[in-house]
């Protein structure tokens, strides 16, 4: 099961070495603002970096072939009880169940899910190309659906809206009935278009109560959602509340310059305008970006370019479909988490909590990813 070869990756390690040293970097500075416990979580993210590198040296030394045969089934199948696990007794923080002990069920169900897509599809691609092509998208639309439903009910939305696009471009690169993908991505699209529309005609100034309330009660959205929406929607309507993490973000980020305030430096960092309960996970760009600048936007943007383009490339350099599907959703995956979490912070898309791949506080994220 171990390969007897030499060659290692340096294309793929060495941007997320660069990755990881910055979130370490931006996480100490985050944390320094605000004393305390935070000021020593940087060891926390260091130590489990370590644990991150250590796995990743040990595994990068195995078959990967032989670990999808043998553990993409268990790694589904304990998504599952793990995802159930978390509504019955996870614990209960910000309003949502996400936390079963010590770890985070949905981010490490989002792999276990890759995974096994990579070996169902590798393995039977050719069948589901061919007279079982609809059955295949109904499968498809099982294993992905029933996680991701679970990971909905906790409620976790912006995970689940990064493992749509990784399984998507796994499903496409597979060759699954192509009429069935292209009528669920326009469906996705015709219905998140009608939710923002409706939050729109909700909230817009001057609407009936009667009519908002209306409105608002046949979407399938909880309260906090709604607020969420009508930020991304009118983004000025509520900026001491529900907009004032977008509105601080966007000054975290506008008032930066070329060469960034410096370190330690950055006065909505250290004034403690973005709340420390998102400014070391979800909003961590804005701190990043406002010490840094410019230069230091571009270069972080810069290694995840390289980073999803070195998995991308061993997707086409993959000898067999199922590390062909494995490298393509990995990517995607780190992709559109780099996509959501920045487009959030600066106003390109609804804010979620989402986490930044090696920058974001947060153990179980940075291992899984790793």
């Amino acid at each position: 099961m171990i390969k007897r070869t030499g060659r290692f990756d340096w294309f793929l390690f060495l941007p997320m070495l660069f990755l990881l040293a910055i979130g370490v970097v931006a996480i100490y500075s985050a944390g320094a603002a605000r004393g305390g416990a935070f000021a020593q979580m940087w060891k926390e993210t260091l130590a489990t970096g370590l644990v991150g590198l250590f796995l990743y040296g040990v595994l990068a030394y195995f078959d990967y072939r032989e670990m999808l045969f043998l553990g993409a089934i268990p790694a589904y199948a304990f998504a599952l009880v793990a995802l159930l696990a978390v509504l019955l007794f996870g614990s209960t923080v910000y309003g949502g169940k996400r936390w079963l002990w010590f770890f985070q069920p949905s981010e490490i169900s989002k792999l276990c899910i890759i995974v096994f897509l990579a070996q169902i599809y590798g393995t039977l691609r050719e069948r589901f190309r061919g007279q079982f092509r609809f059955k295949g998208f109904l499968l498809a639309g099982a294993i992905v659906g029933v996680p991701a439903l679970l990971i909905l009910m906790e409620p976790d939305l912006g995970t689940a809206i990064t493992l749509a696009p990784a399984a998507y471009g796994m499903l496409l690169a597979a060759g699954v009935w192509r009429r069935g993908l292209l009528i669920a991505l326009v469906s996705g699209i015709l219905a998140v278009s009608v939710i923002i529309g409706a939050v729109y005609e909700a909230e817009k100034p001057g609407v009936e109560p009667a009519r908002r309330e209306a409105i608002l009660k046949v979407l399938p959205l909880r309260p906090h959602q709604v607020k969420r929406l009508k930020t991304f929607v009118f983004p000025e309507s509520d900026p001491c509340s529900a907009g004032y993490n977008l509105m601080q973000a966007k000054i975290s980020i506008g008032s930066s310059g070329f060469l960034g305030k410096g370190i330690g430096r950055g006065e909505n960092n250290r004034l403690k305008y973005l709340p420390p309960s998102v400014s070391m996970n979800d909003f961590i760009f804005c701190v990043w970006a406002e010490e840094t600048g410019f230069l230091g936007t571009l270069i972080l943007l810069s290694l995840f370019s390289l980073l999803c383009f070195a998995g991308l490339r061993i997707a086409f350099l993959a000898t067999d479909p199922q590390g062909h599907l494995l490298a393509i959703g990995l990517s995607l995956l780190i992709f559109a988490h780099v996509y959501v979490n920045i487009g959030m912070t600066i106003g390109l898309v609804p804010i979620t909590g989402l986490p930044l791949p090696f920058i974001s506080s947060g153990r179980t994220f940075l291992v899984t990813i790793m």
